[in-house]
C-alpha cells in the first residue's frame, strides 16, 4: 500500500458508515488523500465536491450532481461536510 492509499484509508475510517457511497471508493479516497496533503485542515466541502466530481465523472458522466458546488441544492452540498471533516481530522493527526 502506498502513502496515498494509507492516508485514504485513514480518512475513510473517519467517515460515518452511513455517509459512504455504495461504489468502490478506493480511488475517491486516494483523491481525498491528495486534498489532505494539499490543503490540510483548510479543506472545504467545495474542495471535497470537486474531488468527488473528478471521481464520479469516470463512473457516471451523466450524474446530476456533476455541477459546480455553488449550483448544488444546499441539502446535497451538505453531504460533502462529513468528508471534509474526516480529512481535517486526519490532517490534524498527520
Amino acid at each position: 500500500m502506498n502513502y496515498l492509499d494509507e492516508l485514504g484509508a485513514r480518512i475513510r475510517a473517519q467517515v460515518p458508515r452511513a455517509d459512504l457511497p455504495d461504489e468502490n471508493t478506493h480511488g475517491l479516497f486516494r483523491i481525498y488523500a491528495v486534498l489532505l496533503l494539499a490543503k490540510g485542515t483548510a479543506v472545504t466541502p467545495e474542495d471535497v465536491h470537486n474531488a468527488w466530481v473528478a471521481w464520479m465523472a469516470g463512473l457516471d458522466a451523466d450524474h446530476e450532481a456533476l455541477v459546480p458546488f455553488e449550483d448544488l441544492d444546499p441539502a446535497i452540498a451538505s453531504d460533502d461536510e462529513p468528508f471534509a471533516e474526516a480529512i481535517r481530522i486526519v490532517a490534524k493527526a498527520f
